[in-house]
């Protein structure tokens, strides 16, 4: 892996493949580059494949102060320009997915289409009083993981996020390294969660983005995801979507066949229209 300053922030990052077609993996939160370990091989035999540590995470620089996810996006945007990438396909998984949107919104310039995977903008739904419910067991069990954050309580905080996000007994089955990784982002998500603005995404900016759009869930995923896809399917015009029915959060991870498969056949379908 190499390194480069990217808005003052060195970030780590790899790029694997010989194709023409540009493709850049935005990993979520608790995560790195190595969250696309599985699905990076399949993918660089047809395109070039950027792997990155976005700032805070493992081997990328953690700057002091408040972050934002605007600073996410610059140097998602800063990163593809100064590898000459553009434009590019860019795909992001859970957070990262919040980010490749808002970049499409922002500088479309850069981006060729975007797929992305249960983006957590549960904003999109606060208006819709029969999510209510569904929305504040989520906010507490979040918050519930904030304070053993906030007192240290790392290794618990990452095991109890990791249970509520991927299913109850995921993290007994992660490998010794994964496990640091999430206890070791631990600070960062929590820098994520006091941002004011992470949730923030201007649908009307997106929607404007002219290139391919591919929003997908998973069929065993968290049940608040699917409602936040739908609300933006249906803002989008145009978007297309698909479900891992058999995958939850992390299809890349569990089900990397079908996800190269799905990720490669939408990209070569618009590729050669």
């Amino acid at each position: 892996m190499a390194m480069e300053s990217v808005n003052g922030v060195l970030l780590r990052y790899a790029l694997t493949g010989t194709g023409e077609v540009p493709l850049v993996l935005v990993h979520g939160s608790w995560g790195s580059h190595r969250n696309w370990d599985l699905v990076v091989p399949g993918l660089a035999r047809s395109f070039q494949v950027l792997t990155y540590d976005r700032r805070g995470h493992c081997e990328s620089e953690c700057p002091s102060g408040q972050g934002s996810i605007g600073e996410d996006v610059d140097d998602l945007a800063a990163l593809i320009e100064l590898l000459g990438l553009a434009p590019a396909y860019v795909v992001g998984d859970s957070r990262g997915s919040v980010i490749t949107l808002r970049l499409a919104g922002e500088r479309p310039d850069l981006l060729r289409g975007v797929v992305v995977h249960e983006p957590p903008l549960f904003s999109l739904l606060a208006s819709d009083p029969a999510m209510a419910p569904l929305l504040e067991e989520m906010r507490e069990r979040v918050n519930a993981v904030l304070e053993r954050i906030e007192s240290g309580d790392h290794d618990g905080a990452a095991e109890q996020f990791c249970d509520m996000a991927l299913g109850p007994g995921t993290w007994a089955q992660f490998p010794l390294e994964t496990r640091q990784t999430w206890i070791e982002n631990a600070l960062t998500f929590l820098d994520e969660e006091r941002d004011p603005e992470v949730g923030a995404v201007d649908l009307v900016s997106i929607g404007a983005f002219p290139g391919p759009i591919l929003l997908t869930t998973g069929g065993h995923g968290p049940p608040m995801f699917s409602p936040v896809v739908a609300r933006l399917a249906k803002a989008l015009l145009g978007a297309e979507t698909l479900t891992y029915a058999r995958a939850g959060h992390i299809p890349h991870a569990t089900h990397a066949d079908a996800y190269v498969e799905a990720t490669a056949a939408f990209i070569d379908r618009h590729e050669s229209a």
